[in-house]
């Protein structure tokens, strides 16, 4: 299978493929047919479609390597299955083995095979264990190899398995026949379900040995050093002068270069006297190292020259390319193709240049060139991309974001764009629409607005997303840009990837003159999300209810919203911080909780039903009852859940697996059923978007009120609970009293990113015969005593843990049982 652009490669896979990057001086796929050749496959089939003739071109027949190759062109990308099924002709006699042109390993392919004759399977799938399985397909398999259940490309929700699909298959040629020819399939998206459904014999072969998917730049490394330190069994070119030093035919070394392996060096190399190689330093052919300059796990590629007092480390530089006297390349930087790095220049961490291009003498360059960017593991965390305003959030990232973003859409599309009340989303919030514009979006600005507004605003007249700019909660030094859809929602994870490979590639769109699009302001928009919410709510009761209540805008954006809504309600309202504060754009802990006290006092001595406090988007809110005691959020989502459900009297309620069960107990009660979501807000959405919903929430004060939105909406659920209070006639403590008592636990594990899918694995097997449930994360489920939900954190380096129990005693118990499997298999 070599047919794959290796985008994330780039700028290395810029002008080459990837199975023809070199890894100690040999293209990765010659190392996969060396492989091949070993255990005694002679016969092969190449995939090609990007750059297909500089394939054929190195590889041509065969010949050299002792085997026969012919290749089979796609004219369009087919997947993974249709790529095959596309060379299917030269495969319909016997079994045949698929193989990644572009991934590094040892595995014994005969033993695999003896394995797939044995099991008389119709596909075995080569499986590994990876400490990071996000990126890859995980398995799981019985104890005689039986393939039990497959996810391709988990979030960390979803990792129940640190194994792995390795992209090697043995397949028996009826396989083929599952395939539509022509048409994009994959393995293991869409074949290998379709035939576990079946009930086919599908296998997983587990391997010990090396294997290593080269596709980011640091895996790249990472073969490079593994091969030179022996952990792959593989063919170095070359004579082992000195213990881990290989040195081609033709290459001059001076005696007086020091090389401290492992490295090598290729043929008709030149290292001059003073150079000095460290470990894991690849040297390619023909390649000057003058006197003084220092190489440490720097890969060169072929033709290079390096001059005097040249420092490289831990960098990749691309063949044909001059560094001149005294540059300094650093970590992770990557420099493509034919470039010219003049003297003196600085490449810092993490820069990439494209093929062609030439660094000025003294430049100190710290944005990849010419498209900027930074290298970053993810983009995205829980509130969309934060940081620190003008530190890690710049104006210069929220055009490179903005960019991504369009370049995601078509031309001539309109998007959304919205702020809080703080200078520093107002700030961003023009560089994004800058880059919106110039390509060829048009942006529809909101202004200031609650973000459940702009939510309805970007659904309502059907445009292709929107972009949020807010205040990051309890920090106002940081700032969080919001990336909607079409339906005023989080982008899916599938979308968020995307836009992080568009922004890691750097190659945003741009719209001639004549594309440059309009930037507009629309009229009456709070009026008509008013309007809205009154046609959609159930009202009546309202008014002769005589409802009194108090609502604290804590100086945010619902301030915008309440005045017009509640003078049309009819509800005497006592309105707090009733302005936009633009000093003081979100609150500390303290401040939060000082506000929430006044709340409560002004509700005690006002007599009024309850209190509300909206967070400064009016997305969340937080409740008070007519006794002026806070409502905890659980409480709160069981209060309102309670209403809903006694009224409704059926369909289904969405939740997040981490809410307490009693919420099934109050569901089951009103003749309700509860849906059981993972976490994100994008799963939630999705859920609530069914017909038959009619209460969803996220248990952190945000509540999705299907009548109106399918998206969080504060504001929203304020206007519903004056109705359903004013038609129950019971007041908020009442309610409560009525509802058990949750024990539910949560505690925090730190975790370090590489255990992360071990641990998962840990549960998994701790769990022994108890009801396991992976909705998101590993739910163990004990009958007699209660659950645990173990679930990875997808922004931090933690491991969270969900513990209820029967009683208090009961569910702390299991918090410390489960958290002690967590810590010793992060170990």
């Amino acid at each position: 299978m070599a047919g794959g652009e290796g985008t994330r490669l780039r700028p290395m896979t810029a002008n080459q493929p990837k199975p023809l990057l070199p890894v100690a001086n040999r293209p990765i796929m010659e190392h996969v047919l060396r492989l091949l050749k070993r255990h005694g496959f002679d016969e092969t089939v190449v995939t090609v479609q990007f750059l297909a003739a500089l394939v054929r071109n190195y590889f041509g027949d065969g010949e050299e390597f002792g085997m026969s190759l012919q290749y089979a062109t796609e004219e369009m990308p087919l997947g993974t299955a249709g790529s095959v099924r596309n060379a299917g002709e030269a495969l319909r006699d016997e079994p045949f083995l698929v193989i990644s042109g572009d991934a590094l390993t040892d595995m014994d392919l005969t033993d695999l095979v003896r394995f797939h004759k044995d099991k008389g399977a119709l596909v075995t799938v080569a499986l590994a264990k990876v400490p990071d399985p996000l990126e890859f397909g995980i398995v799981i398999t019985q104890e005689d190899g039986q393939i039990q259940r497959l996810l391709e490309k988990p979030t960390w929700g979803q990792v129940f398995s640190d194994t792995v699909n390795t992209g090697l298959y043995v397949m028996e040629p009826e396989v083929l026949a599952e395939v539509p020819p022509g048409e994009a399939v994959d393995w293991s998206g869409d074949v290998f379900p379709k035939l576990l459904a079946r009930g086919a014999p599908l296998y997983g072969y587990v391997s010990d040995s090396y294997w290593e998917d080269v596709g980011t730049h640091e895996s790249y490394l990472k073969a490079q050093a593994d091969v030179l330190a022996r952990r792959v069994q593989t063919d170095i070119a070359g004579f082992e002068v000195s213990p881990g030093v290989w040195v081609a035919p033709g290459a001059e070394v001076d005696t007086d270069a020091v090389l401290t392996g492992p490295l090598c060096i290729g043929d008709y190399a030149k290292i001059e006297a003073g150079a000095h190689l460290r470990e894991y330093t690849v040297i390619g052919s023909n390649v000057v190292v003058k006197e003084g300059a220092f190489l440490h796990r720097a890969v060169v590629h072929n033709n290079v020259y390096v001059g005097q007092g040249v420092t490289l480390r831990g960098c990749v530089i691309g063949k044909n390319t001059d560094v001149m006297r005294l540059a300094r390349i650093e970590e992770g930087a990557v420099v493509g193709d034919e470039c010219v790095i003049e003297p003196e220049a600085y490449l810092s961490a993490g820069v990439k240049v494209y093929p062609f291009k030439t660094i000025e003498a003294g430049a100190v360059v710290n944005t990849s060139v010419i498209w900027e960017s930074r290298g970053q593991r993810t983009l995205f965390g829980p509130r969309g991309v934060s940081g620190l305003v003008n530190v890690e959030v710049t104006p210069e990232l929220a055009v490179r974001l903005a960019s991504a973003y369009a370049t995601m859409l078509r031309k001539g599309s309109t998007v959304t764009t919205s702020r809080d009340v703080s200078r520093a989303a107002r700030t961003l919030k023009r560089a994004v629409q800058g880059a919106l514009n110039a390509s060829a979006i048009n942006v529809v600005d909101l202004e200031a607005q609650p973000l459940p507004v702009a939510r309805y605003e970007t659904a309502r007249d059907h445009y292709s997303g929107g972009i949020a700019l807010r205040t990051t909660p309890g920090d106002p030094q940081s700032v969080d840009i919001i990336f909607l859809d079409e339906r005023g929602a989080e982008l899916s994870q599938a979308d968020q990837r995307k836009l992080e490979r568009v922004f890691s590639r750097q190659e945003f769109r741009r719209a001639f003159p004549g594309e440059i699009a309009e930037l507009s302001y629309p009229p009456r928009v709070v009026e008509s999300y008013t309007r809205e919410l009154i046609r959609c709510l159930d009202m009546s009761g309202v008014r002769e209810a005589g409802l009194k209540v108090v609502a604290d805008c804590a100086g945010g954006t619902a301030s915008l919203v309440l005045p017009s809504l509640l003078g049309t309600i009819g509800v005497d309202v006592l309105t707090l911080n009733n302005r936009l504060d633009e000093v003081s754009p979100t609150e500390t802990v303290a401040q939060q909780r000082a506000g929430l006290q006044r709340l409560a006092d002004v509700v005690s001595s006002s007599k009024a039903a309850f209190g509300v406090r909206f967070d400064p988007v009016g997305e969340r809110i937080q409740l008070v009852d007519e006794k002026g005691e806070l409502v905890s959020e659980d409480r709160a989502l069981l209060a309102v859940l309670d209403l809903v459900a006694a009224e409704r009297k059926r369909g289904r309620v969405a939740l997040p697996v981490t809410t307490t069960r009693v919420a099934e107990q109050v569901c089951r009660f009103h003749g309700v059923q509860v849906e059981w979501t993972p976490t994100t807000m994008h799963a939630l959405t999705l859920a609530a978007a069914q017909d038959d919903v009619i209460f969803a929430a996220d248990g952190h004060g945000g509540f999705v009120v299907p009548e109106c939105a399918r998206t969080v909406d504060g504001i929203a659920a304020f206007v519903r609970l004056l109705g359903l209070v004013a038609r129950t006639r019971l007041t908020l403590s009442q309610i409560d009293a009525r509802i058990p008592v949750a024990h539910l636990l949560r505690r925090s594990i730190p975790t370090p990113w590489a255990a992360k899918g071990g641990v998962m694995r840990m549960v998994i097997e701790a769990a022994g015969d108890h009801e396991i449930d992976t909705t998101d994360g590993v739910r163990v489920i004990e009958r007699d005593r209660g659950w645990v939900l173990v679930l990875p954190d997808p922004a931090e380096a933690v491991t969270n843990l969900w513990a209820e129990g029967n009683d208090a005693d009961t569910a702390q118990l299991l918090l410390e049982e489960w958290a002690t499997v967590v810590e010793q298999a992060g170990r």
